[in-house]
């Protein structure tokens, strides 16, 4: 009789023979190669996206596919929030507007370039996430929801009324374009294509930062803070320090859709910044599964593409739209990749 010891760290159990063993072998290598096959895919779409631009002719297409990606930057900053660390915050558009504020001030006013705006603005960002962690600490749920749906109108309150900064609800015309490069080499970007490289750009930084973020020590302390606030700060896990990073976390994300938004539009306003645009936000990662990156991606899709698909019909797309949700929070309520996401997960 084939016996194998508990400890045997070779793969085997004690219900494992030499047939198994090389059952596994082979289904070890299947893996590998769809590994590879996988990799291969993504390295093809990722060539796709690269050449979007050059299949699609239509500036009111790429228009709609720019807004697509940034809804996906922004989502995938409350996803880190609502989906890593299962805390509710009402209030992302308020980071975005941060975002936006502050790119729209600086380059107006006191004509600094776009690259330095941005990282100001996802740091000035990073204190209001770190100012709304804090003081809510010992909030959790419905709780948490108010207060972050409150620190949200402030913002919006506060760039509504500072005339001698935001200019109150005439906004900031007229922003700059952002340039690549310096001196006679500079080359504006101020097309549809340009705007949607750059903006692909901050899509692809934002995933592989959240997928970093999602696989490190720091991830793992926001799943069991997701699963089980309690049992998490018994084992040890500062509740505290790893609440704050969240929210700073997904408030730099939110801020460096902002300085895009800004540039793009070429015009801010507190209109932009509403709870309707926080609304949509937390619809995103909700249909598309909550802790799910691929999910918040279709998600982004589905909610700005669909509307614009029934355009057309502008009397009904909402109410398409509407029933979408509708169905999908009967028939899938865990979002379309949530509950795969979390099964792949566990049998790993």
């Amino acid at each position: 009789m084939n016996k194998t010891r508990l400890d045997d760290l070779s793969g085997g159990s004690q219900a494992t023979s030499g047939d198994n063993f090389l059952q596994q072998g082979v289904m070890a290598a299947l893996a590998g190669r769809l590994a590879r096959f996988s990799g291969i895919g993504k390295i093809a779409l990722l060539c796709v996206f690269l050449m979007l631009p050059l299949m699609i002719q239509s500036n009111y297409a790429m228009r709609v596919i720019i807004y697509i990606c940034l809804y996906i930057v922004l989502a995938m900053g409350l996803n880190v929030v609502m989906g890593f660390t299962g805390l509710l915050n009402i209030g992302h558009a308020a980071f975005y507007a941060t975002g936006a504020y502050t790119t729209a001030i600086l380059m107006k006013q006191f004509g600094m370039s776009f690259w330095l705006t941005v990282p100001a603005g996802m740091t000035l960002g990073v204190v209001l996430g770190v100012a709304i962690g804090l003081p809510t600490l010992r909030l959790r749920d419905d709780y948490l929801a108010m207060v972050t749906l409150g620190f949200g109108q402030i913002v919006y309150i506060v760039a509504n009324n500072w005339m001698g900064l935001t200019r109150g609800p005439r906004g900031i015309a007229d922003i700059p374009s952002p340039f690549l490069g310096w001196g006679d080499w500079a080359i504006p970007i101020d097309s549809y294509t340009a705007f949607y490289y750059l903006i692909f750009s901050f899509v692809l930084f934002t995933i592989f930062a959240c997928i970093r973020v999602r696989d490190s020590r720091v991830g793992l302390a926001w799943t069991a803070i997701r699963e089980d606030e309690d049992v998490a700060a018994v084992m040890g896990v500062n509740l505290v320090l790893y609440k704050t990073m969240s929210f700073a976390f997904s408030a730099a994300l939110g801020a460096l859709a902002g300085s895009f938004f800004a540039v793009f539009q070429h015009f801010v306003s507190p209109n932009s910044f509403t709870i309707l645009e926080s609304v949509i936000i937390i619809t995103i990662p909700i249909i598309g599964g909550l802790g799910s990156i691929p999910g918040t991606i279709v998600g982004a899709v589905i909610m700005i593409g669909l509307p614009e698909i029934f355009r057309a019909a502008s009397e009904y797309r909402m109410v398409v739209v509407g029933a979408f949700m509708v169905l999908m929070m009967i028939f899938k309520p865990e979002g379309l990749f949530g509950k795969k996401q979390f099964q792949q997960m566990y049998k790993a």
